[in-house]
């Protein structure tokens, strides 16, 4: 059984992965109807991975004996500067969900519940594969330059990790 605690915080990880979820889709449509079809492709499935994310918090906590809930989902921020401001916002977002998420394996552990203990460690991988993943990618914006963004826009989809590659959308 999920104790209560443990449900809560794991019900606001639910909320936040959604949010993330919407966030880089409207990331991915502000960069796609700027010319940026790459950006939007490697956008659209960060959007992808993340609804994924908030699905199996939703299943850990229905299979423990609690109850999922679908929270309301606030609006994101739908302008940007550029593709650089982007990417920063991206591991600002990133780096968020790493400490939500290690807050959750703090009370975790705090309440001596090491099946979701256990279940976090998928994320606090997958957490830091995301940060290194946008700091590249960030690096390889700024060695770019304004200039060359045709250039990374169509080689970006070749930067994500191997296990999370996705077909660009079109």
């Amino acid at each position: 059984m999920l104790k209560k605690k443990i449900e809560d915080i794991c019900n606001r990880q639910i909320e936040r992965e959604g949010y993330s979820s919407n966030l880089y889709l409207a990331m991915a449509i502000w960069a796609e109807t700027n010319g940026f079809a790459g950006v939007a492709g490697w956008l659209y499935a960060q959007a992808e991975e993340e609804k994924l994310h908030m699905l199996k918090f939703i299943k850990y906590i229905n299979e423990r004996g609690g109850k999922a809930v679908f929270p309301a989902i606030k609006k994101p921020v739908a302008e940007y500067k550029g593709v650089e401001h982007i990417f920063n916002e991206v591991l600002k977002h990133e780096e968020f969900v790493t400490a939500s998420i290690n807050e959750i394996v703090s009370l975790a552990l705090d309440e001596k519940d090491f099946n979701t203990h256990s279940f976090l460690q998928w994320f606090v991988t997958e957490q830091l594969e995301e940060e290194a993943s946008v700091r590249a990618i960030i690096d390889k914006v700024k060695l770019v330059g304004k200039a060359n963004m045709y250039q990374f826009d169509r080689d970006i989809l070749s930067l994500r990790a191997p296990a999370a590659n996705a077909p660009a959308a079109k």
